[in-house]
C-alpha cells in the first residue's frame, strides 16, 4: 500500500448460504479522495459499507486501512476510520454535547484533548447553536450534523458515509454536501448514496455497483473531459 492510500479492498466477496450479496469488489482510496459507491438499491453497497467498516466479516477477501489489517488488527484499523450509517447511531436523550463528549471517551481521545476536538467539531459541523439542545429535540438535519461529527471527532484517515442525505430537504442536502466536500479536502471519504446528483457535486471517482460487482469505475474529471453522461451510463449498466 503507497503512503497516499488510505483504504484497500481487495477481490471482497459476501455470502449468505448460496446468495452471493458481493462479488469480488476490489476499491483504493487515496488521501484527499472523495470515492461515490453509486447502485441501485439491493446492489450491494450497504454490505460493502459495512464489510469497509469492519461491521461485517467478508467470506473472501481483505482490507487494509492506512496499512493495518482490518481483519486481524481491527481495533487498531478502526482508530483511522469514522463511519456514519444510514440511521445515525445517536442517543436522543442526550444533549449533543454530551452525546460527542461520550463519543470523544470512546474514541480514547486523551483527556486534555478531548475539549478542543469537541469545539472544533462542533465547529466544523455547524452545531454551535445547538450544544445544549437534546437530540431529541433536533431536525433530521441537525441529527445528521450529529451524526457526521460522531464519525469525525477523532479525525480518522477515512470517512465512510452511508446515504448521508436520505430524508433531508433541499436546503440540508446542500449544508451535507458542503461539509463532506471540505472533509474530502483533508481526509478520504467513500459515500454510498443511489442519487446521481449526489455523485456529480460531490465526488472525484465514481464506482457503480450491481448486482454484487463493479460494473464501472472512472473520475468524474475523465467522464467531464469525454463529454459522458453518468445517468446514461448507470441506466446501461444497471436496467
Amino acid at each position: 500500500m503507497s503512503i497516499a492510500t488510505t483504504l484497500l479492498a481487495r477481490d471482497l466477496s459476501r455470502n449468505y448460504g448460496s446468495f452471493t450479496a458481493v462479488h469480488n469488489i476490489n476499491l483504493e482510496l487515496k488521501r484527499g479522495e472523495v470515492l461515490g459507491l453509486l447502485g441501485p438499491n439491493g446492489a450491494g453497497k450497504t454490505t460493502t459499507m459495512r464489510m469497509l467498516t469492519g461491521n461485517l466479516a467478508p467470506s473472501t477477501g481483505s482490507i487494509e486501512v492506512c496499512g493495518v489489517d482490518l481483519l486481524t488488527k481491527p481495533q487498531e484499523a478502526k482508530t483511522h476510520l469514522g463511519f456514519l450509517p444510514e440511521i445515525p447511531p445517536l442517543y436522543q436523550d442526550m444533549t449533543v454535547d454530551e452525546f460527542l463528549l461520550f463519543t470523544a471517551k470512546l474514541h480514547h481521545i486523551e483527556k486534555r484533548d478531548i475539549q478542543t476536538k469537541l469545539n472544533e467539531v462542533i465547529q466544523r459541523c455547524g452545531l454551535n447553536d445547538r450544544r445544549r439542545n437534546l437530540i431529541s429535540t433536533l431536525s433530521k438535519g441537525f441529527q445528521q450534523r450529529v451524526g457526521l461529527a460522531q464519525a469525525i471527532i477523532h479525525n480518522p484517515d477515512v470517512i465512510i458515509l452511508d446515504e448521508p442525505t436520505v430524508g433531508l430537504d433541499p436546503n440540508q442536502i446542500r449544508e451535507i454536501r458542503k461539509l463532506i466536500r471540505e472533509l474530502g479536502n483533508s481526509n478520504s471519504v467513500i459515500l454510498s448514496t443511489h442519487i446521481l446528483s449526489e455523485v456529480e457535486n460531490i465526488c472525484d471517482r465514481v464506482q457503480i455497483i450491481h448486482k454484487g460487482g463493479v460494473v464501472f469505475d472512472e473520475t468524474l474529471a475523465a467522464l467531464k473531459q469525454q463529454g459522458t453522461n453518468l445517468e446514461m451510463i448507470f441506466t446501461q449498466l444497471t436496467q
